[in-house]
């Protein structure tokens, strides 16, 4: 009765997650961020962040162009994902009173220089756009979109725009320097408190003329003045981003009531338009896994049901010799494969990820993680990772003492450096390319060292005593003896070459999750914000099963062709998925992102590389630990003469 079983566990499991997906956001402020009050005429101090880029994906800071500066530049504290990003938030000299309207304010006269012109025409060109925080809240511009008859938002405001004056063929670059920021705030009916729901901006580009001398915020500009009703609706005379030229920066500022709540504010943010696909690609996997689940069924029933029958009816020779297949390698079917350190050391590190995939899930599902917790999704995995070296070591180890080796910590040693160890080569490497282009997102030195004794005050020494309580622990007898001498291998079918299956058992498992794969990466390289976690662990769970199930019935086909060399192959049948994976991030990268620099092309695939060997080492031992558990099972319900 364990297949069985094993499939109503799998329904009960998708079921609950269906709930959960169904809510996505609704348990957003669990933990959340605490709300801040404000009185009027309360000060209200906008931040600045990082300067993105689509086309580069080299995040620079707000004070690398010749934007107006506070008196002292004072950097926010990050944590570890905030850094990891590329975030640097700072204080700004926008500084707002609540519900205090204002006009044409001046912030600064800036003369730029040959070199700040450049730099600005270079960021201009490349699309960059200013991200702003006020209340932890981005700075967002609406569009309104014809085809649908909505206001979607996109974060922050572009650095300036490319055009020709009427008549003239000459392009020229315009920077925006006057800004009409919205602040948008939730009143409370019994006291005079606000709390603040919504930040935008229109961002225009003002070539401004004023009257008499310069004298600093109190010069009285003709191109923007209140006192005349004149205020900047149109870019109609912009200001040009030209080397000696003067650009005075200015902003308005409104006030508007909203009915959304405080802990309604992100809605806006994360308005999905597309659940329908979400939904479209659950049912997609959800039929990948019937399919799959009625073919294991039909194997455990044929395997483990029909032994007792075959003995009490008559048979065919063929229908007989094609039921003893995988019984004639009995002898043979738990001889340790070749490389099987390599192979321990490969489990343990995909039973590390998928620890820190379950538990970062979880607290992202329960709302711990939501997007206001800038960085907290990076941090979280980072230090989640860390932890179960634990069970890294643990599974590596007993793994090792089955295969009868002695030599314990030179596989714990390999557990604890093989993946970290490539993984921060690549990353290493990266952000040495990040670092020459003098970009914000260069991981600092000292975040680098926080991250070097992470990985060797914490997660090695845990892999060590994982490993030790593995290693202490009985090893794990097969269910039946293993012959002195190998068995001959019997040629194979075509269609039983070890490349061709295992290339085949890569491809159901990439098509349970492609779709969700998609707003992953959008969410990553489009800069939008992914919190749909929901959705996210239900294809999780079917990831899990259909790896766990195409594994098996692969594996059955070649124990009855009297193929027992299982082991690594089980491993690479789901990991080959990670292939798919790879070769989908370059066709969305042609496809979907318009990244023209060759560092930022290095950067994409050097990143998504990475990925894909995580997925690969995750994938591969969920395939590994289902096979492990089914020939033990068929193997152990046998009766051996």
């Amino acid at each position: 009765m364990r297949a069985p079983a094993m499939l109503r566990w799998a329904a009960a499991a998708l079921a609950a997650a269906a709930l959960v997906a169904a809510a996505p956001a609704a348990a957003f402020y669990l933990p959340g961020v605490a709300p801040n009050d404000f009185q009027k005429k309360d000060q209200l101090l906008v931040k600045v962040n990082k300067l993105t880029s689509t086309k580069t994906q080299l995040p620079y800071s707000y004070y690398s162009l010749p934007f107006c500066k506070p008196n002292t530049i004072v950097d926010s504290a990050e944590n570890l994902g905030e850094v990891l990003r590329g975030d640097r938030i700072e204080n700004s000299p926008y500084v707002f009173e609540m519900r205090e309207p204002k006009m044409c304010q001046i912030v600064c006269q800036a003369k730029i220089n040959e070199k700040e012109a450049k730099e600005l025409k270079e960021k201009i060109e490349d699309e960059y756009r200013v991200n702003m925080i006020l209340d932890n809240l981005p700075l967002v511009v609406s569009i309104t979109r014809q085809d649908r008859n909505a206001v979607v938002y996109q974060g922050g405001y572009h650095v300036g725009v490319k055009g020709q004056y009427a008549g003239s063929k000459d392009e020229k670059y315009f920077i925006h320097n006057h800004l009409t920021f919205l602040v948008k705030y939730h009143k409370d009916e019994t006291t005079e408190l606000s709390r603040i729901v919504g930040f935008e901006v229109k961002p225009y580009s003002v070539n401004h003329q004023f009257e008499g001398t310069w004298n600093d915020k109190n010069t009285r500009l003709t191109t923007c003045d209140p006192h005349a009703n004149k205020l900047v609706t149109n870019s109609d005379t912009p200001q040009e981003a030209e080397a000696g030229k003067e650009i005075i920066f200015t902003y308005d500022v409104g006030f508007e009531e909203s009915d959304i709540k405080w802990a309604s504010r992100w809605d806006t943010y994360l308005l999905m338009t597309d659940d329908q696909i979400h939904w479209f690609s659950i049912v997609n996997s959800l039929m990948i896994v019937l399919f799959l689940s009625g073919m294991v069924a039909m194997i455990m029933l044929r395997t483990l049901y029909r032994d007792i029958s075959r003995y009490n009816q008559l048979e065919t020779e063929e229908e007989a010799q094609e039921e003893t297949g995988w019984k004639l390698v009995h002898g043979d079917v738990f001889r340790p494969p070749t490389n099987s350190d390599l192979l321990c050391v490969y489990v343990g590190t995909g039973v590390q990820f998928f620890g820190m995939l379950l538990v970062t899930m979880i607290f992202a599902v329960l709302g711990f993680l939501s997007p206001s917790n800038r960085g907290g999704l990076m941090t979280a995995m980072l230090l989640t990772w860390v932890l179960m070296g634990l069970f890294a070591g643990y599974a590596s180890s007993r793994l090792y003492k089955m295969f009868k080796g002695s030599e314990w910590k030179s596989i714990t040693l390999r557990t604890a450096f093989l993946f970290p160890g490539i993984a921060f080569g690549i990353f290493f490497v990266l952000n040495a390319l990040i670092w020459g282009e003098k970009s914000s997102g260069a991981v600092p030195f000292t975040t680098m060292f926080a991250l070097v004794l992470l990985w060797f005050g914490i997660s090695v020494p845990l892999v060590f005593v994982g490993s030790y309580l593995g290693f202490k622990q009985p090893a794990i007898e097969a269910p039946v003896k293993t012959n002195k001498i190998p068995r001959q291998i019997p040629e194979q079918a075509w269609y039983m070459n070890p490349a061709f299956t295992i290339l085949i058992g890569g491809i159901l498992p990439f098509g349970a999750v492609f779709i969700e794969l998609f707003f992953i990466l959008t969410s990553i390289w489009l800069h939008q914000f992914y919190y749909i976690f929901g959705f996210l662990f239900l294809v999780f769970i079917i990831l899990i099963i259909t790896c766990a199930e195409i594994t098996i019935v692969l594996c059955y086909f070649q124990l009855c062709s009297e193929d027992y060399m299982w082991w690594w192959r089980s491993y690479l049948t789901s990991g080959s998925s990670a292939i798919y994976l790879f070769l989908y991030a370059g066709f969305y990268f042609f496809t979907k992102l318009q990244i023209t620099k060759f560092v930022s092309g290095i950067l994409y695939f050097g990143y998504m590389l990475l990925a894909s060997y995580a997925f690969f080492v995750l994938t591969g031992t969920i395939g590994f630990c289902a096979c492990f558990w089914f020939t033990r099972l068929i193997y152990s319900s046998v009766k051996i003469d």
